[in-house]
């Protein structure tokens, strides 16, 4: 695999794992995943996608797409921030207890997946 596929492959797993906690986020709060207007979803997920971008774009994740390090930390924190302050902006809500939930699974799966890679790499003898 060549760093084009894997910066593709990498970014396709950030916007999956950020579209599927946007997506149990509007289940738990029984809003339906299109919501009143249809848009819901894509209300809901937008800021955070940006938020990734500006991540990728900072540390220039194509350089190193699968590592968790700085990649993965740098991916995670502004998906968080940036995610958190363009909802604050929007009008949407960020409360304490919302901002810790999205953390605690932004960082299990922004930098988890990129913790496993290295160390499934690592045993077998690939570069990390």
């Amino acid at each position: 695999m060549n760093i084009r596929q894997a910066a593709l492959g990498a970014a396709g797993i950030d916007v999956a794992a950020i579209g599927v906690f946007a997506a149990i986020g509007r289940a738990s709060h029984d809003e339906g995943i299109l919501g009143e207007n249809g848009l819901g979803y894509l209300t809901t997920v937008w800021p955070f996608l940006v938020g990734a971008g500006i991540g990728w774009l900072l540390v220039r994740g194509w350089t190193r797409p699968c590592s968790w390090r700085p990649t993965g930390l740098v991916v995670w924190a502004s998906t968080l921030v940036g995610g958190m302050l363009l909802r604050a902006v929007t009008g949407q809500g960020v409360q304490v207890s919302f901002v810790i939930v999205a953390g605690l699974f932004l960082a299990l799966f922004l930098v988890g997946w990129r913790v496993i890679s290295g160390a499934v790499a690592r045993r077998r003898g690939l570069k990390g």
